[in-house]
């Protein structure tokens, strides 16, 4: 592997063995209830479909996402990896990986946008010939600062909602040069990682992280998308009252009828005792609607990038802060209310201190395909245009296959008779 002027975590940490022990047992942990990338590592031990190959990714490194890691590197792959987010990282997890003879990390947390990048660019530097990523910005970086790597990457798998609106928006102005299979609009990932995942480990990690309950309390969620409605689902099930604010008219017709209040933010803002963003855009949480709730609401994001409560306006409303409790900041007001932030306003189900991410059968699941997608490009990519590419359904269904297997859950399939009559289109009356 190439030499980089960014440490690996190994170099960053004052205990490494005790990390490295620490690290491997959350791993072992994790792997016990991941059927789908056991079965996966036995075919690709044994296959090595990645042989030859050289992974760059930015994820969140944690005990899930480490399976998936080594199962690529099991599989033939040189893989480097850093942190997608700041405060996502484990550094014991992240000091077990890097002692695997094919894999690098660079992953540390709590670092400063200067070192988040420099880690990047230490991942680039081995020169990868696919990318895997959760938010997209290491495909950014490779095509504005790394162009020459371009015609060498076969392509990327990119992993989460923000990641593959940014990926679209790049591919429609002309800008993007490599296929990336955008993992997130898989149905084996809507369905179950952005509906179960975000929805229950956002509220499970807010309710470790303040000790409080959710029933009867007034739950404003933003954005009515596919993690919007498992946040929504999931508090409802708590017994909390959710409110839904929602700029799509169809989407917020559909929470209407499953039975939520919908409002405007300005409006909700008057009533909400919790708030949790998941749009994935900016500015979903303002000034105008600060200046309208009341004292000792929590604000958490749910999305990728912490842009979606205004931190900046909060601020300039604020006379004092102050750590009302490990990872909730409170903004003390003029007229003596108090604003809480949860996890400074990033990905409070990761990177909130005592997080831990999603579910991990549920990350099972989009490891999965990521895993099977990662395999398609190393075995198929030259097939692919560059731009952002559906995942192929027979590999969705792969993953679903092996699930349910392992679950011992057996189902129907159509007979030769229904297939046919479902792909014609001279059965009538």
């Amino acid at each position: 592997m190439s030499e980089t002027a960014y440490s690996p975590v190994s170099q960053h940490l004052s205990d490494l063995e005790t990390a490295q022990e620490e690290g491997r047992r959350k791993m072992d942990w994790a792997l016990q209830h991941m059927p789908i990338l056991n079965a996966l590592r036995e075919e690709f031990e044994a296959e090595q479909p990645l042989d030859g190959e050289t992974i760059a990714m930015a994820m969140h490194v944690e005990a899930k996402t480490a399976n998936l890691v080594e199962l690529l590197a099991d599989g033939g792959a040189e893989v480097a990896i850093t942190g997608c987010n700041p405060l996502s990282t484990h550094d014991d997890v992240s000091a077990a990986l890097d002692t695997h003879e094919s894999i690098t990390s660079y992953a540390v947390r709590g670092v400063d946008d200067e070192e988040y990048y420099d880690a990047m660019h230490a991942c680039l530097a081995h020169e990868p010939t696919i990318t895997v990523d959760d938010g997209m910005d290491m495909v950014k970086l490779v095509h504005e600062e790394y162009p020459d790597l371009i015609d060498s990457i076969v392509g990327g798998a990119e992993e989460t909602t923000t990641g593959v609106h940014r990926l679209r928006a790049m591919d429609a102005d002309g800008e993007l040069h490599y296929p990336v299979f955008a993992v997130n609009d898989t149905p084996m990932k809507q369905l179950f990682d952005n509906v179960h995942g975000t929805g229950e480990s956002s509220l499970a990690t807010i309710a470790m992280t303040t000790n409080l309950s959710w029933a009867g309390k007034n739950v404003v969620v933003g954005g009515y998308g596919q993690c919007g409605k498992g946040v929504a689902k999931k508090a409802s099930g708590q017994n909390a009252n959710v409110i839904v604010c929602e700029v799509d008219p169809r989407k917020a017709l559909e929470a209407h009828m499953e039975g939520y209040e919908v409002l405007p933010m300005v409006e909700a803002a008057k009533k909400g005792d919790v708030f949790i963003t998941t749009t994935g855009n900016r500015d979903v949480i303002t000034r105008e609607h600060f200046e309208e709730m009341q004292d000792g609401v929590l604000l958490a994001n749910a999305g990728h990038f912490d842009v979606e409560v205004n931190l900046d306006d909060l601020d300039d409303l604020a006379v004092d802060r102050f750590e009302a409790r490990d990872g909730v900041e409170g903004f003390e007001m003029a007229d003596g209310r108090v604003l809480n932030v949860l996890a400074e306003g990033r990905l409070v189900n990761l990177a909130a201190p005592i997080s831990l991410g999603h579910p991990v059968e549920v990350m099972d699941q989009s490891f999965g395909v990521q895993a099977v997608c990662v395999r398609e490009l190393a075995e198929n990519g030259e097939s692919y245009e560059p731009g952002v590419h559906d995942v192929p359904d027979d590999l969705d269904r792969e993953v679903a296959e092996i699930k349910l297997a392992a679950e011992g859950v057996e189902h129907d399939d159509l007979s030769d008779e229904q297939r046919e009559y479902m792909g014609s289109w001279e059965h009538g009356t």
